[in-house]
């Protein structure tokens, strides 16, 4: 089992997939192996049709947080790995048939209320609370995230290389889907850097780095939220930006360009009202 998913995860590599998605991934193919052995009493070797669609039923009944079932986005991701997973078996020539058919993907409504569910006084007072707490580096990184929009993962991957703080620039060498942008930073990220700077004691060429490594990893920045607040976590400041930056005049293109979203429609759902709001308009009604 080891072997393989260790080939399985050089393919991915080399397919040019992100770290989150490579761990998520191989996250998936080991849960449905341990299905699998569990359920028919041996080691998984090849995928099987119907295997899928009696672990697609699993998915679909099992009780798993809380005595609530899987929602329906979790169990499309758990299936698009596998999926990726049976193209690779395929390369490999372990085997020959596709497992994986597009209507197996499950039907998701889709949701037009904007997922923003903070706003600018929340952000303000969340950088007060870790600026008080005296941490110049999390102090940074929020602010960072506040006001770029950045993906908390392409924000750890900066280098001290990849940004001019006179000309307030940043480039995103690495971003979803590989792509490359510039990233411009107003004056609050440039001074919050700046403050940084002057206390940072590190060798490495990554801008957040750690004692433990070069770069600090993002479930250390994950708790550090948790310590000051129960709501905010880094994707809610990306989904603050957007909606913050369309509020205050800017284009939807432009906005798209900033978030480095791969298509327009991602950034209409930042015009909509929130989901708070919509429940308070059909009060109304």
């Amino acid at each position: 089992m080891e072997q393989i998913l260790d080939d399985f995860k050089n393919y991915m590599i080399k397919n040019q997939k992100s770290e989150n998605t490579i761990n998520s991934y191989l996250l998936h193919i080991k849960e449905y192996m341990i299905w699998f052995q569990d359920t028919y009493g041996k080691n998984f070797e090849k995928l099987y049709r119907e295997n899928m669609l009696d672990y697609k039923t699993y998915l679909i009944n099992v009780k798993k947080y809380r005595g609530k079932n899987l929602n329906a986005r979790t169990i499309n991701a758990k299936l698009s790995s596998i999926g990726l997973f049976n193209k690779f078996l395929i390369e490999e020539k372990i085997q020959e048939d596709i497992v994986i058919e597009d209507n197996d993907i499950i039907k998701i409504q889709t949701n037009y209320a904007n997922p923003a569910e903070i706003d600018k006084s929340d952000v303000e007072n969340f950088r007060q609370k870790i600026l008080e707490a005296g941490d110049k580096r999390l102090y940074a990184i929020v602010t960072l995230l506040s006001y770029t929009g950045l993906r908390i993962s392409e924000a750890l991957d900066i280098k001290l290389v990849d940004f001019n703080l006179d000309s307030k620039e940043l480039i995103i060498r690495m971003g979803k889907g590989g792509k490359q942008r510039i990233v411009y930073l107003n004056s609050k990220i440039v001074n919050a850097i700046k403050e940084y700077l002057k206390v940072r004691n590190s060798e490495s060429e990554y801008l957040f780095s750690s004692r433990e490594s070069d770069k600090i990893d993002r479930s250390v920045i994950n708790r550090q939220f948790k310590k000051h607040s129960n709501k905010i976590t880094p994707h809610q400041l990306r989904h603050f930006f957007c909606t913050n930056a369309l509020e205050n005049g800017f284009a939807v293109h432009e906005v798209a360009n900033i978030a480095g979203h791969s298509s327009i429609q991602t950034t209409l759902i930042y015009t909509n009202p929130s989901r708070e709001k919509m429940k308070s308009r059909l009060e109304l009604l």
